[in-house]
């Protein structure tokens, strides 16, 4: 009779270990498993303060736009020797970054001051070789904007075509995949996903709102409105 209830004591005490053993890696397992935040946008780089990525106002053409990452290319067109397409990670990872904060100024009257951190255009413009005959680079939107500026602009400058801002990846309003920098420029030159970069000898092109009246300078010391 001892025998039996011996048995079933070291049994019982078998079990119990098991199911205690069990609990444990249920809990260990549980705590190993970290919940993945959202991201966090910075408000203060270097001693300047940032505005809030959500203080732009929503003025585009056809509203907000949803890019597929997957199936993105960036196209570099136009008078190029070497026409050249990139996939998001191929801009993102294969391509030196750089950080600046910029303010950008609208026509509106309103105005942010963002850490932007992106790719140079021209790094991007240099992989292409255009022609000695090369004036004006166009940039082209996935909702049909565009806009230009002259290429000695985008060469002789740190213009940035951004990713990220605050800190945090561009969000889908704010321009994702890519936004163009356009620093000393009316905003309207800040063109937004950004699909396509075509290099041109037509110094009198016009883009979107510079077809309608807008300045194509675009420069933040004279008037949006006129050449």
């Amino acid at each position: 009779m001892r025998t039996t209830m011996t048995s079933r004591s070291i049994l019982f005490l078998i079990l119990f270990l098991i199911l205690v053993a069990v609990l444990i890696f249920a809990v260990v397992m549980d705590v190993d498993e970290t919940e993945e935040l959202g991201p966090v946008e910075i408000r203060e780089y270097e001693g300047i303060d940032l505005s809030s990525i959500n203080a732009f106002r929503e003025n585009s053409i056809k509203g907000p736009q949803d890019i597929d990452v997957e199936s993105y290319t960036l196209s570099i067109t136009g008078l190029v020797t070497n026409a050249t397409s990139y996939t998001y990670d191929e801009v993102v990872n294969r391509h030196q970054s750089y950080k600046k904060v910029v303010t950008l100024d609208c026509v509106e009257g309103w105005s942010v001051t963002i850490l932007w951190e992106g790719v140079l255009v021209r790094d991007l413009l240099a992989e292409a070789d255009p022609p000695a005959n090369t004036e004006v680079v166009i940039f082209h939107a996935y909702d049909g904007y565009t806009t230009s500026l002259p290429i000695d602009y985008i060469v002789d400058n740190d213009i940035l075509m951004a990713y990220k801002m605050n800190d945090i990846i561009l969000p889908p309003e704010r321009g994702f995949p890519f936004q163009l920098v356009a620093e000393s420029k009316w905003g309207y030159k800040w063109i937004k996903w950004i699909t396509e970069i075509e290099l041109s000898d037509d110094a009198n092109y016009r883009g979107y709102w510079e077809s309608r009246g807008y300045s194509n300078s675009a420069d933040l010391d004279r008037s949006f409105f006129g050449d």
